[in-house]
């Protein structure tokens, strides 16, 4: 059975930092792009950075470029999300997928190359 468990959400205040976890099980994690997206309240789901199974391949969404740093450990079957210099605008649930391909281009189609999902994990940026 696949699963995907994120953590490390929460409320912090903008500038603030947090580190989001993702464990996966029940597939082979080194063989899959992996990816966090968010979506906030009355707003579309986006992706947010994609990391190929070498991790050579990382798109990043504009507006987080330069503050987020997606990696990920294939021995621990772990992803993470580093995110620094938090803003307002980053207040969304998060969410980690595992998929075939990390998309290029436009953040709002790479879903369609996700094949797993997680639940969820909230941040919430005050400012």
């Amino acid at each position: 059975q696949v699963q995907l468990v994120e953590s490390g959400g929460g409320s912090v205040q903008a500038g603030g930092s947090l580190r989001l976890s993702c464990l996966a099980s029940g597939f082979i994690y080194s063989s899959y792009s992996m990816a966090w997206f968010r979506q906030a309240p009355g707003k579309e789901r986006e992706g947010v950075a994609c990391m190929s199974p070498g991790g050579g391949v990382t798109p990043y969404r504009d507006s987080v470029k330069g503050r987020f740093t997606i990696s990920r450990d294939n021995a621990l079957n772990t992803l993470y999300l580093q995110m620094n210099s938090l803003k307002p605008d980053d207040t969304a649930m998060y969410y980690c997928a595992a998929g075939t391909y990390c998309m290029m281009g436009n953040p709002s189609l790479w879903d369609r190359a996700m094949n797993y999902w997680g639940k969820g994990t909230l941040v919430t940026i005050s400012s």
